[in-house]
């Protein structure tokens, strides 16, 4: 086929997939290897780590521009376009094409802005994923998703179906576990499980403990959407709680390491110190013992506590030896291996360096079921540590505990509302049903 009928063909087949979807989508040149066309990207979700990675695309080697935004609130999309505009990165700059007419305001903004694209970002609040990842596979669309996928197990579903379908479409997709692209991480699986130098893994821990995050005030002329949208971090339906949101990272790469996800877990948690009203229905602290199909156990902390001992990190301890991100020792103690490259890439520029080589060399990549698996082993986790009860896999991903609003709109009420004195419902352990 020639170059010039190969291009006939793609434009023709996308146009009758984009009328069966009631959209006019622009027509990609992202799927033609080895060109120098214009790799039109729409972000959506236009907060910190939207604007970070809409950097961080737009500063590949590949002829990459930003053409649309979409966001809930204009003030995002304003603070976003601002920061993308800045003369501190006047390569950034020269890339950002965003018309007014093309930064688009609302819950359903994301649609129109997909359309006009041939990869799309997306980095809202994790509650919105599952929809935000449907409509861009639907629209044919390369796609670069932020973790967590999914907030609950029917939102997990959805993921997976719609990862079937971009496996089928060939759309190369990213998801923002960046370890799976750190070079000290890659060259300790290797050593680990292609050159066995721990022997058999036999156990794990992995932590996130830190301070915590932000706090938005509640001001007289929010709505309780716009309230818990605000605060997004405070909310199990926008993210997950802080066991999926962050420590999901941790989680994913024992996950990696061993194979495969967990087959049932034990847990603990609940709020010792953020107590206040301010902070929602999310837990403080998670102390949760995963255990694998093969009886091992992984133990996980996380925990939001200002002035406690703070660790992000992940260990495996192997029959021969130990492990931790670039770092083997035998059982003694004694120094096997350390990574040591002056040289290292931020792996936040990796993940998007090798996502647009494969869009436009046509190569095979697709994280989307693994972070589905990551992001329920973490759900899992929360279903343990709010219920006090063992939970098995099978149990928590056929759950149909629906977090998400019936409707998005900012009048519409979410599943969860704050009583007279604005304090919101806590899980009970041993009470409450969590599956």
């Amino acid at each position: 086929m020639s170059n010039l009928d190969r291009r006939s063909f793609l434009k023709n087949t996308s146009l009758a997939t984009g009328a069966i979807l009631g959209v006019t989508p622009q027509i990609s040149s992202a799927f033609y290897a080895n060109t120098s066309d214009e790799i039109k990207v729409a972000l959506i979700g236009c907060g910190g780590r939207g604007t970070g990675a809409a950097f961080q695309a737009l500063s590949v080697k590949e002829n990459v521009t930003l053409v649309a935004m979409a966001d809930a609130f204009k003030d995002r999309v304003d603070k976003c376009y601002t920061s993308l505009m800045s003369d501190k990165n006047p390569k950034v700059k020269a890339r950002v094409k965003v018309a007014e007419e093309n930064k688009f305001v609302g819950f359903e903004g994301y649609k129109k802005a997909i359309a006009l694209a041939d990869v799309v970002i997306l980095t809202t609040p994790p509650g919105f994923r599952p929809i935000h990842f449907e409509e861009a596979v639907a629209q044919g669309k390369h796609i670069f998703m932020e973790k967590p996928v999914a907030t609950d197990a029917p939102g997990i579903r959805r993921v997976l179906k719609a990862a079937e379908e971009s496996k089928r479409k060939n759309l190369k997709v990213v998801v923002g576990l960046q370890r799976h692209y750190q070079k000290s991480y890659l060259e300790t699986y290797d050593r680990v499980i292609n050159q066995k130098v721990i022997g058999d893994i036999v156990s794990a821990r992995c932590y996130w403990n830190n301070d915590g995050v932000w706090v938005v005030k509640r001001e007289k002329e929010m709505t309780e959407m716009e309230y818990q949208m605000r605060n997004w971090y405070y909310f199990v339906w926008l993210c997950g709680d802080h066991i999926c949101e962050q420590h999901i990272h941790n989680i994913d790469v024992i996950n990696w390491f061993k194979g495969g996800h967990p087959t049932e877990a034990i847990g603990m948690g609940g709020r010792e110190v953020r107590k206040g009203n301010e902070y929602g229905e999310i837990f403080d602290h998670h102390y949760v013992e995963f255990q694998y199909g093969d009886g091992m156990i992984l133990n996980s902390q996380c925990r939001h506590q200002p002035g406690t001992v703070s660790n992000v990190s992940e260990h495996l301890v192997g029959s021969k030896g130990r492990a931790t991100e670039g770092k083997i020792t035998d059982l003694a103690g004694n120094s096997l291996w350390r990574h040591r490259d002056a040289d290292d890439k931020n792996p936040y520029q990796v993940e998007h360096d090798v996502l647009f080589d494969c869009i436009v060399n046509n190569k095979p990549i697709n994280d989307a079921e693994n972070g589905a698996m990551a992001t329920m082993t973490s759900i899992l986790g929360r279903m343990a540590s709010y219920s006090g009860q063992k939970v098995k896999w099978e149990d928590a991903i056929n759950s149909n505990i629906n977090l998400m609003p019936d409707k998005f709109d900012w009048n519409a009420m979410p599943k969860t509302l704050p009583d007279s004195n604005g304090f919101y419902p806590i899980p009970v352990p041993g009470k409450d049903k969590i599956i």
